[in-house]
Order: structure tokens, then sequence, then C-alpha cells
């Protein structure tokens, strides 16, 4: 019988491209959500590129009472847990809220699990966590650090489940961090759908060309990379995707737990990122040079080998697949 993954936040941007990534490697999945950063239409579009209905409660992780019945009646054999609170910006001006989503979620969720005895996570976390590296590639050994509240629940959220399982080794724990995941599914039915103006590149480019901003600001043309932009490790979301079932697959057959950043390892400036839009779109979008942003580094990319070594994990889709995706999803939602 195929195992039962509960999906926390998986009506979301990465949840949901996981969604269909387990689904075709032959996983049952049940979704939690409460909408808070995704939208309702969501679970229709996942139930059209899979061809099947999908089971989804909602609700929020720190409903514990909604989480018990869940694993009542889902007998859950591990969770991949996305539900958090992102917005780095957002934090720093409330947060209460993010520690509230972020830990207090994380807590509810282990206990639940905890009471079920099912003790198989993967974890959502991110490159925030090495703050202002001091080495790029930046491997999984670099400093944790955290620059505003998004990062300190992130590395507090590590850190609870490396002393959860090193005071009991029934638990193991996938720790996945993101680099900048980017594109969306090639069915064009999900993709980024970031509310007001966005904080990552690639929606923001999404956004110049759809007409709703007027230009890219780039931050800073003086630093030292090829043309002077900063220099980011961009990943096709259905990578990252892949990196999920990989890591899930991994704690079923290793028994043991692991930490690894997902990323490619190659970077890509600001000024490369907006010239592949431009021609995923057909047309030059318009870009303004403005002053550096305070805590800005000039190249922040994952040393990736680790995640190929430990996962069998090797990122499939390019710079223009992520920006040919990203637009047919954008260009799709506005029919």
């Amino acid at each position: 019988m195929a195992q039962k993954i509960l999906l926390t936040g998986g009506a979301g941007y990465i949840g949901s491209h996981t969604y269909i990534a387990l689904i075709e490697a032959g996983y049952n999945v049940v979704i939690i959500d409460d909408f808070s950063n995704s939208k309702r239409d969501v679970i229709e579009r996942l139930e059209n590129i899979s061809g099947t209905p999908v089971t989804f409660y909602e609700g929020s992780v720190l409903d514990e009472e909604l989480l018990n019945k869940i694993f009542e009646k889902e007998k859950i054999d591990a969770v991949i847990h996305f539900a958090a609170r992102k917005a780095v910006g957002e934090s720093t001006e409330i947060p209460l809220d993010y520690f509230t989503t972020n830990i207090g979620g994380l807590l509810t969720v282990l206990n639940v699990m905890r009471a079920h005895g099912t003790h198989r996570l993967v974890f959502s976390s991110s490159a925030t966590v090495y703050g202002e590296p001091d080495i790029a590639p930046t491997p999984e050994t670099a400093d944790r650090r955290y620059e505003n509240p998004y990062g300190y629940t992130k590395i507090s959220g590590e850190q609870i489940l490396e002393q959860l399982s090193a005071a009991d080794e029934c638990w193991n724990f996938g720790i996945l961090r993101y680099f900048n995941p980017a594109g969306a599914h090639p069915s064009a039915l999900i993709g980024e759908d970031p509310d007001g103006i966005p904080n990552n590149l690639m929606p923001y480019i999404a956004k110049v060309a759809t007409g709703e901003l007027d230009r890219l600001g780039v931050f800073g043309d003086d630093y030292a990379t090829p043309d002077g932009t900063g220099v980011r490790d961009y990943i096709h979301v259905c990578d990252l995707a892949t990196a999920h079932v990989l890591s899930l697959q991994a704690l079923f057959t290793q028994g043991k737990g692991h930490l690894t950043n997902i990323g490619t390892g190659v970077g890509y400036s600001v000024l490369e990122m907006l010239r592949a839009y431009s021609a995923a779109v057909g047309r030059d979008l318009p870009h303004q040079i403005l002053p550096r942003r305070a805590g800005d580094v000039p190249i922040y990319l994952a040393k990736a080998d680790r995640a190929k070594s430990i996962l069998g994990f090797e990122a499939r889709y390019s710079l223009d697949d992520m920006c040919t995706t990203s637009w047919a999803w954008i260009e799709h939602s506005q029919k």
C-alpha cells in the first residue's frame, strides 16, 4: 500500500508543485492549508493536472484538534511541512505573528505526529539561515545567523528538529535549505501568485511584463560580478518539488535524517534574469539602475554537491525553462 503523506501548506507555491511530484511518484497525499498565502482554486487546478480528486482539509497547523482528526482518519505515514509565513520584510513588522505561525505551527505538528506514532518529516528551510554568508558557494557547514525574524524562525525550526532527533532516535528529519525557487509547472495551471509587490526577482519581473509595475529596479551595478549586478542561485520549482520526493524517499529507506542545500550551484545576475525573461516574453522589459541596498551581498550560491550525494538530486531545468514556464503560467492565469 502506498504511503500517505501530509502536506502542510500544500496549496502554496512550492507545496502545490510538490503535491504533483508526490502523486506522480505513487504516494497518497493529503493537504492542509488555511489559504492565508494561497488561492482556493489551486485545489481544482491540482485535480486537473493529476486527474484525481485532492484529499484536502481547510485549516491552520496551529489547530491541534484538526490535525489530530486528520491523523486519525488518514493514517499519515510522514509529513512535509511547508506551512509558514515567508516574507522577510513583513517579518520585521509583525514578528510575533511569525514566531507564532512558524515556530508554534511546527511544534503543534510535531506534538500531533508524536501522539500518532509518525516520526518522519521533511522541513521547508531556507538559505536565509546563512544570513550574509562569508563564502560562495555556501556549504551546509557555514555558520547560521539570522538577519530578521523570518530567518530566526527557520534557524529555530532547524534547531528544534536537531535537538529532538538527538534526544530520540525514532525521529528522522529531512531539512532542505532552498535557495531561490522560480518558474511554474509545465501545464501552466499552477505557479507563483504573490499578492502585492513581490519579494522575489522573477515574480517582480513578471509584473513588469504584465504592466502591473513600470520597470524593474536593479539595486547596484558596481558589484564584483561579471555585469556588476548581484548574482543568485535560482532553481526551478519542479526541481525543488523533486528534491522533496527524494528527501522523503531517503527518510523511508535510509533510516536517518539529513540536512542539505537545494540549489543548482550556478549563479545568474539580475540582468541575466531580466534578459532571459525578456526573451520568454518576446520584448525588452524596462529597468532602472538604483543605489545598492543595505545587506545585499554580491553573490549568493548553493554548494550543491551534498544533495546529489545523499539524495541523488540533480536539477534538470535551465534558466530559460524557469522564465518560459513562468510566463506561460502568467499568460494562462490572465485568461
